[in-house]
C-alpha cells in the first residue's frame, strides 16, 4: 500500500473564524430570557472527519476502537466519549467529531491503527459546523422544521439521522433528553441561523458559549 501524507490543516498561526462568526452570536450571549425554552450554542471549530471502511471486517472494527476508544456505531446511531463522537452515516461511512485542534493527531492515530486496511479518512472541518439546541421546547422547534418523526419512541437519545430541515439537508443528533445537535453545511449556516431564530421566537431563544 502506498504511503499517505497527512497534512496539518489548522496551522497555529491562523485566525480561524466559525461559520457563524459574522452573525455576532458572541454579542448575544446571555441576552435571552432566563426561562427561554430553547438555548442555542455553536460548538465552534471542532474537527470533523469522515471515515470509510468495512464494518464487517473485525480488524477494521477493532482498529477504530483501539484508536478512538469508541465502538463502531450501527445504523443511525452515534457513540461518544467527552467531546469526541463517532456517528454512522452509511453502511461504510462514519462522521468523527473531535475537539478543536485534535483532528490532525486523531487522523494520524487512526491511520496507524488501520495500517494495511482499505480505508478513507477525509478532513471536512472547514465545510461544516455543529449547533447545539437544548431546553424544554427544542422538540417543538424540530417539529416545526423537519418532517422526520422526532417523537421519543422514534428518535431516542443516541439516534442520529441525515434528513431535511427547513428545505435544506443536515444531520440531527439526539445527544441527551432535552439536547439535540444539528450538523450543518458551512454555506447554509446563515440560513439555519435565521430559521432557528424565527422557529424559536414563541418559546424564547437564549444564546450561550
Amino acid at each position: 500500500m502506498s504511503k499517505v501524507n497527512v497534512y496539518q490543516q489548522r496551522p497555529e498561526a491562523a485566525n480561524a473564524e466559525s461559520p457563524l462568526f459574522h452573525a455576532s452570536l458572541h454579542e448575544l450571549v446571555g441576552k435571552g430570557a432566563s426561562n427561554s425554552g430553547v438555548t442555542l450554542r455553536e460548538k465552534k471549530l471542532l474537527g470533523h472527519l469522515t471515515l470509510r471502511g468495512d464494518a464487517k471486517d473485525p480488524v477494521f472494527v477493532s482498529g477504530v476502537h483501539s484508536a478512538l476508544g469508541l465502538e463502531l456505531p450501527v445504523t443511525m446511531t452515534l457513540a461518544s466519549s467527552g467531546d469526541t463522537s463517532l456517528q454512522w452515516l452509511s453502511p461504510d461511512e462514519w462522521l468523527l467529531i473531535v475537539p478543536s485542534g485534535e483532528e490532525f493527531a486523531v487522523e494520524q492515530k487512526l491511520r496507524e491503527a488501520l495500517s494495511g486496511q482499505h480505508i478513507s479518512i477525509v478532513n471536512v472541518s472547514g465545510g461544516q459546523t455543529l449547533l447545539e439546541l437544548s431546553g424544554s421546547k427544542v422538540r417543538e422547534v424540530l417539529m416545526k422544521s423537519t418532517s422526520y418523526d422526532v417523537h421519543p419512541s422514534n428518535f431516542p437519545v443516541g439516534k442520529a439521522v441525515a434528513t431535511h430541515f427547513a428545505k435544506a439537508q443536515l444531520v440531527i443528533r439526539h445527544t441527551a433528553e432535552d439536547t439535540w445537535e444539528l450538523v450543518i453545511r458551512r454555506s447554509f449556516s446563515d440560513y439555519f441561523w435565521l430559521w432557528l431564530q424565527d422557529a424559536s421566537a414563541e418559546f424564547g431563544l437564549k444564546i450561550t458559549e
